[in-house]
């Protein structure tokens, strides 16, 4: 269907910024919403930031919203998560989904996830 591949992940300090890319293969970008969710240890996979097949609707998880912004490059079939801000509560491993709709990325297809460790 389609592979997805998480980079961009790293060891930080509160306030810093990192970019996450997620690379699609397969079918196009294009065809599918995308989004990023994260797990941290011991907690239940969270929705981050998703983003519809266009770019034309976003969508944010309250405790990111106004830092971390979602986008993509169709023409590269990347998907983008811009993390400003970081707080440790951030610390998890965040993986990319792509999936027919926006509200459906739960059920689609994962990356092998990349790790944001965020300190205070």
């Amino acid at each position: 269907q389609v592979q997805l591949v998480e980079s961009g992940g790293g060891l930080v300090q509160a306030g810093d910024s990192l970019r996450l890319s997620c690379a699609a293969s397969g079918r196009t970008v294009s065809s599918y919403a995308m989004g990023w969710f994260r797990r941290a240890p011991g907690k239940e996979r969270e929705f981050v930031a998703g983003i519809t097949r266009s770019g034309g609707s976003t969508r944010y998880a309250d405790s990111v919203k106004g830092r971390f912004t979602i986008s993509r490059d169709n023409a590269k079939n990347t998907v983008y998560l811009q993390m400003n801000s970081l707080k440790p509560e951030d610390s998890a491993v965040y993986y990319c989904a792509a999936d027919t709709t926006i509200v459906t990325l739960h059920l689609g297809s994962w990356g092998q996830g990349t790790q944001v460790t965020v300190s205070s």
